[in-house]
């Protein structure tokens, strides 16, 4: 049987009407909260991606506009070929490598700084479905870094893909604490003192 549907009510847009941003309001959470509650989910949000011979200036411009600290570098194929960060860009990488190579910055391109694929280090989607939140930022702690990439088999069971990212300052936006990535922390405790601050 047929449903009735009826038109929505329209309305004109406000003069200083402004368009949502992602994790704009960002939604609380606990430090026991699900850690799957506080991942980008790929499949969602649609990845801010490089290429690989793009000009360090332009992919800096763009994390910018995306309001992200991250770019996946990939193909044409989606094939991930590394990642950059905004670290990468703003700090010595690209100073050391023009010096090296004799040439100016304007030369630099985002594989010349960019972390490879094969020295990256990925968490396993299957592996969080009983993780918190509290050991992502134990993990994101240890290692010292600002993300994590989350990795799941794709539909074939045999390719891996890139699924989420977990980013310390999204993930301290919506505990409302700073956290420090620097420091390595060794127990809960301490990472406890460190969300308490």
């Amino acid at each position: 049987m047929a449903r009735d549907y009826h038109p929505l009510t329209a309305h004109r847009l406000q003069s200083a009407a402004r368009h949502h941003q992602p994790g704009q309001d960002p939604e609380r959470v606990r430090v026991d909260s699900p850690a799957l509650s506080v991942m980008t989910d790929l499949r969602q949000i649609p990845a801010a991606t490089i290429d690989a011979d793009a000009p360090v200036d332009a992919a800096n411009r763009f994390m910018i506009r995306r309001g992200v600290r991250l770019l996946l570098v990939s193909d044409d194929d989606r094939q991930v070929l590394g990642l950059i960060t905004s670290n990468d860009i703003l700090g010595e990488k690209p100073v050391q490598f023009a010096l090296e190579r004799g040439i100016k910055r304007q030369e630099i391109r985002v594989r010349d700084i960019m972390t490879p694929r094969e020295r990256l280090e990925v968490l396993h989607y299957a592996d969080l479905g009983h993780a918190e939140v509290g050991h992502v930022v134990a993990t994101l702690q240890h290692a010292g870094r600002q993300h994590a990439l989350v990795t799941d088999m794709g539909a074939d069971g045999s390719t891996e893909t890139v699924r989420g990212i977990y980013s310390a300052s999204q993930i301290a936006r919506q505990l409302g604490v700073a956290i420090q990535t620097t420091e390595v922390a060794q127990t809960f405790a301490e990472i406890g003192a460190a969300l308490g601050r």
